[in-house]
């Protein structure tokens, strides 16, 4: 990408002042960060531009992932790597006397994700363009993501996450592109011009989905694709007579109503008014991003949709967006005329859906009683396609009544949202090799055996732009200084580096550069927590979603013996070791914010004995989020990847710590048997039971 530093100088300027009514002088921290973004927004323009452009020319399959989550982290550091521009901007800004990492430690994460399933979508899409293939993303523009974490008393408590209280300066809204969601209402009946049956919503609750793009940048490459954000107001949501009549709160009630569906990621789903939430916000952005999908293809081919999976795929990521299967059937059915038949074509080679979990919590089944009030028509649709599911097995298993009951759709009261997708789905894959045989051979055996050509597995993996290249510039350029370039895209290229496993002057190097990350963490948490740690003692970290199978409880109660035999056994003398967490738990989930009680308390007990300092330390990393992660990787000594084994579908955090250097103590479990396979048994600690 071509740079100049004097037009960039010229928009920066003029953003603050047409923005703020401010010189560089008068601009505070986030005025300028907002002027830096918006001048690096209008650089990548062209490209996002001509990129749409490109693909509208000569159209080709493209990709459309659809995810509850992208945990995104902040764009503008990885934004000025992957168009090549960041040391020219970083030049710049230090000739007008600006420092970038202040201003960069301005931005705050996206609100958009929470684990693993985000940070896997938000990778995806990051290597989708790195490779110059038309893939996009669909999700939801949450207002306060899914919540700030404080440790109050050693408890979780939860805050907003405010992270759109300024505009975000990488978003561009399409109030142009806006389209209606209904929910509710009524099934009215009608006819289509050839005498076939027609349904279609009466006194349906409205609701309107407007997107907000935000760019994806590949590295190296000129093509940046999209992310596209749907948020939810109501088209008439303020009442002023009702206002006017002094009844305010009801004067705003269907505003409120309709800005709940975006309002936060994953709210409580523990009582059935959190479940409706949570299937309104799944049908929400699967019907806007369908609507979207479907107005774009009918304005450059017609109502003819033969063509629609040539031109399109799908990906579900998870079971949230599966409500988009029924969804494009009553689309064309009902808005298009297309026949039962010739929809589920459509459906059936345009749907793929990828399965993250063997946990039955994961897998969505929906009470019939909230699915059929808020989707009348949409729950007509899963019936229909039931009936026809169960048809197909009574032939193939004619005796069998019971696989039968199993494996309907609608069974106990509940629609079983995998199911649906395992069915209409014309790929089902697993997301490392241990899970894929896992589903195969025991969780979905009863799908495989009806469908085996549908399974395959794709083992998930993570960008070494944002994990390595971004948040580790000393690794990276050490890494570049002896292979050169190339590993940026082709992580297979860092086995170039095996030849210097033997030289001494870049093992010293290496252990530097691993001092200097730990340094700087330190340093970080002293400033942010006012947390005292040794860098000279080993970083033993585990840093991942509060679950129970991940076994944050394990890991403390080792803490807790390592603890007691220190005090009792002054003989005992071990390497000085740093334990740090860093999780979230779910608002609903007790058991695991329990934990979080239970690590704080032992470090409280740890970090203030005086028998133990200097031996051992535990620390809680508050709010855990991308840029915390990203300094947190780089200075990890040993990587605690320790699931139950057989729970752990894959995990992403293993790949992130061991492409910074640390030592994996773990399961085989998930990806990090592929991990031990890759980097052999001998440079891995592998205990517990297996799957």
């Amino acid at each position: 990408m071509k740079f100049d530093a004097e037009k960039f100088k010229e928009n920066l300027s003029g953003r603050l002042r047409r923005q703020y009514g401010k010189d560089i002088s008068q601009a505070n921290k986030h005025d300028l960060f907002d002027a830096v973004s918006a001048s690096a927004l209008e650089l990548i323009m062209d490209n996002w531009m001509a990129t749409r452009h490109e693909y509208e020319k000569k159209p080709v399959k493209q990709l459309y992932y659809l995810s509850a989550e992208f945990l995104m982290g902040r764009a503008l550091s990885n934004n000025l790597i992957n168009a090549g521009i960041k040391d020219q901007v970083k030049e710049v800004l230090k000739d007008m006397n600006i420092d970038y990492d202040m201003i960069e430690d301005e931005e705050p994460d996206a609100g958009l994700g929470n684990g693993g399933l985000g940070r896997l979508a938000a990778c995806f899409l990051d290597s989708l363009a790195t490779l110059d293939y038309p893939g996009h993303g669909y999700g939801i523009r949450y207002e306060y993501g899914m919540f700030e974490q404080k440790i109050e008393n050693g408890y979780q408590v939860e805050y907003p996450d405010r992270w759109l209280r300024h505009r975000d300066p990488w978003e561009i809204k399409r109030s142009d592109l806006a389209v209606t969601v209904k929910f509710g209402g009524n099934i009215a009946y009608g006819k289509t011009p050839d005498g076939r049956p027609r349904f279609y919503l009466e006194n349906a609750e409205e609701v309107t989905a407007t997107p907000f793009d935000i760019p994806v940048v590949g590295y190296d490459t000129n093509t940046v694709n999209t992310l596209r954000l749907w948020a939810a107001t109501s088209p008439n949501g303020f009442d002023l007579q009702l206002f006017n009549d002094m009844q305010y709160n009801r004067a705003v009630e269907k505003q409120n109503s309709a800005e709940n569906i975006s309002r936060v990621l994953y709210p409580n789903d523990s009582g059935p008014s959190g479940k409706a939430l949570r299937l309104k916000q799944q049908y929400f952005f699967s019907s806007a991003s369908l609507q979207d999908l479907v107005r774009h293809y009918v304005s450059d081919f017609g109502t003819d949709f033969h063509k629609f999976p040539e031109l399109h795929v799908i990906q579900l990521n998870d079971t949230h967006p599966v409500v988009a299967i029924p969804e494009l059937m009553r689309i064309l059915m009902d808005e298009y005329n297309v026949g039962w038949d010739d929809a589920w074509y459509v459906v059936t080679h345009t749907f793929a859906y990828t399965n993250h979990t063997i946990l039955a919590e994961a897998l969505e089944k929906w009470p019939i009683d909230i699915f059929q009030g808020l989707l009348p028509r949409v729950y007509q649709i899963v019936e229909e396609i039931n009936r026809r599911l169960l048809i197909e097995l009574r032939k193939k298993y004619p005796e069998d009544y019971e696989k039968q009951q199993k494996m309907s759709i609608i069974n106990d009261g509940k629609i079983h949202m995998a199911w649906l997708a395992i069915h209409a789905c014309f790929s089902v894959n697993g997301v490392a090799e241990l899970h894929t045989e896992l589903l195969k051979t025991r969780e979905l055996k009863m799908w495989y055996d009806l469908y085996p050509e549908k399974f395959n597995n794709k083992t998930n993996g993570i960008t070494q732009r944002r994990w390595l290249l971004n948040s580790n510039p000393l690794l990276s350029d050490f890494i570049t200084k002896r292979i050169g370039h190339g590993w940026e895209k082709d992580l297979s290229k860092l086995k170039g580096l095996v030849k210097f496993a033997g030289d001494d002057a870049s093992l010293k190097e290496l252990m530097s550069i691993k001092q200097a990350n730990k340094q700087h963490l330190a340093d970080y948490l002293k400033h942010t927590q006012n947390e005292f740690l040794d860098p000279e003692s080993i970083f033993d970290v585990q840093v991942k979603r509060l679950h129970e199978y991940k076994r944050q409880l394990l890991n403390v109660m080792h803490i807790m013996y390592l603890y007691n035999r220190l005090v009792d056994d002054p003989n005992f003398n071990p390497p000085a070791r740093t334990f740090i967490f860093g999780a979230k738990a779910a608002s609903g989930y007790r058991r695991a914010k329990t934990i979080i009680k239970l690590i704080n308390t032992v470090a409280d007990r740890v970090n203030n004995d005086r028998r133990v300092r200097g031996k051992i330390r535990v620390v809680f990393v508050e709010n855990y989020r991308v840029s915390v992660a990203e300094k947190i990787f780089p200075a990890a000594d040993v990587s605690e990847q320790i699931s139950t084994a057989g729970f752990e579908a894959s995990g992403t955090s293993n790949m992130k710590f061991m492409v910074n250097g640390a030592l994996t103590l773990g399961t085989m479990d998930g990806a990090n048997i592929e991990i031990v396979e890759e980097a052999g048994k001998e440079n891995a600690f592998v205990f517990g039971l297996t799957a």
